[in-house]
């Protein structure tokens, strides 16, 4: 193919890995932005009293060591941001430069973030089925609306993809490919996943991305490759890779132990980069590097007969 159109961007998903403190946020998205050139910084957004039942929210949290309340419910309202401190880490991504984004877990966190007008929104894997939510995305918010496809079945896909389309939103829908787990293992990323999705949903979607929960960068990068290639074949763009990001894989919580620290991340945006240079056909036979070695190097039959 041609070179890109357009760079596959890079999320750092911060998601709770601040422990609840926002200078800590705030301290996460400028070494997103400025050591690591990461595009996007992404938060999560509750309204836990919706989400949770009420047994689910006075439940303990399972794993006692990662708990930041004594019950669940307890746990993730310390883990929470209100809506004046989501303004102020838009506020910090525009300092810095970096796009702020944020997952929308129920209706009324969808509501509350959709009035900032970030530039994008995420359903993730756990509520790719909540339609009354992404239907009020779909009525109210103009910006992109990106969903996470783990732990679905692919009649669930389908339907996710059809009620955008149905509602003329596709074209403002970004589909990932996404295995749900903490951390995934090699052989669960099932990366051929991105190929099934570019194929079948490719060209009514305005992208199809990837979402890792892996160890190391390797994945991401064959992630790249597969997806750019997919492109090459005219189905549809391969546009967001979104990694956990952390400053500290040891800290309390569930998702540091997939997340990249600051120099993981940063090695994977810049090899994302460069990679995506790579990924395209040559513009002619012989390109202006390649001359200058055949007018020195090539053996040609005429100058031999």
């Amino acid at each position: 193919m041609e070179n890109a159109t357009a760079p596959v961007k890079v999320i750092a998903e911060i998601g709770c890995n601040h422990k609840g403190d926002l200078n800590t946020a705030k301290e996460l998205i400028r070494v997103a932005a400025n050591v690591c050139n990461a595009d996007v910084a992404k938060f999560q957004k509750r309204h836990n009293r919706e989400l949770l039942t009420g047994a689910e929210y006075d439940t303990p949290h399972p794993v006692p060591g990662n708990a930041y309340g004594d019950t669940y419910g307890a746990h993730r309202e310390f883990l929470e941001f209100n809506t004046d401190q989501h303004k102020e880490l838009i506020e910090e991504c525009t300092t810095n430069g970096i796009e702020y984004s944020t997952s929308v877990w129920d209706l009324t966190s969808a509501k509350e973030m959709a009035a900032l007008n970030p530039p994008l929104l995420k359903i993730p894997s756990a509520t790719n089925q909540h339609y009354e939510l992404q239907g009020y995305l779909c009525e109210n918010y103009a910006g992109e609306i990106h969903v996470s496809t783990g732990m679905s079945t692919g009649s669930e896909i389908e339907n996710l993809v059809a009620f955008y389309d149905e509602r003329g939103r596709a074209q403002d829908l970004v589909v990932y490919s996404c295995t749900s787990g903490y951390p995934v293992a090699f052989e669960d990323i099932c990366l051929f996943e991105i190929k099934k999705l570019m194929d079948k949903f490719g060209h009514k979607v305005k992208g199809i991305g990837f979402s890792g929960h892996h160890l190391g960068i390797a994945a991401d990068i064959a992630a790249l490759a597969v997806g750019r290639a997919m492109q090459a074949d005219g189905k549809g763009e391969f546009t967001h890779i979104e990694r956990h990001f952390t400053l500290d894989r040891t800290w309390k919580g569930t998702d540091h132990a997939a997340s990249l620290e600051p120099d993981g991340m940063r090695r994977l945006c810049r090899d994302v980069k460069a990679a995506d240079k790579a990924l395209s056909f040559k513009s002619q036979d012989i390109l202006p590097v390649e001359q200058v070695q055949r007018d020195k190097l090539k053996w040609v039959k005429e100058d031999h007969a």
